[in-house]
């Protein structure tokens, strides 16, 4: 089915729900109302017409600063159908402050992890997720490092995080600091004895 039949469907089926669409991508998008996306997707997978059974991905993007318009967060969901072998993206726009939206657990069990790692990483809540907790980083860490706000802290349970003046020197000046897997920085040589 192509992107402005599925368009189409979603808009007869759910109104004022559908927000817009973007037929001249190279992936077309539908905009989708942020309380009804769970009961949308449902309906995604479930329709026989349109099966699509496989959540590809689910991403968040932070729009800190937009021209012309509110900042805000997406979350942007690439969906296929194995039966009918079409594909179709659906976006979801959030304010980037308390941004929370239904799960889509329900409908496709590997959202858990993505739903978790847009949580970890950008602070998303998803209601009625089962599990939503961290999933990349430690449980007491502070912040979403993917938000355009973010700003790393200087030390982790004593460690340090940010690279001190001397380590960003040395890697400006060129030297390979920890760029693969057996190279090797003498303990705490890049700290300064205090």
């Amino acid at each position: 089915m192509e992107a402005q039949a599925v368009h189409d469907r979603l808009a007869a089926k759910f109104g004022a729900r559908i927000a817009e669409f973007q037929a001249d991508q190279l992936q077309p998008w539908t905009v989708v109302a942020s309380e009804a996306i769970a009961e949308v997707a449902a309906f995604m997978k479930d329709a026989p017409d349109l099966a699509f059974d496989n959540l590809m991905c689910l991403g968040a993007v932070d729009y800190a600063v937009v021209k012309d318009a509110e900042p805000r967060m997406e979350l942007v969901y690439h969906l296929y159908s194995y039966t009918h072998r079409h594909l179709h993206v659906l976006k979801v726009m959030l304010p980037r402050d308390g941004a929370r939206v239904p799960s889509v657990e329900g409908v496709w069990g590997v959202a858990n992890w993505h739903e978790r790692e847009a949580f970890d990483m950008f602070g998303i809540g998803f209601t009625g997720h089962s599990d939503l907790r961290r999933i990349l980083l430690p449980d007491d860490w502070e912040g979403h490092p993917l938000r355009k706000d973010w700003v790393d802290p200087e030390f982790y349970n004593g460690m340090h995080v940010r690279p001190t003046q001397q380590m960003a020197e040395r890697a400006m000046a060129g030297e390979k600091i920890g760029v693969g897997p057996f190279d090797f920085t003498p303990f705490n040589a890049h700290v300064d004895d205090e």
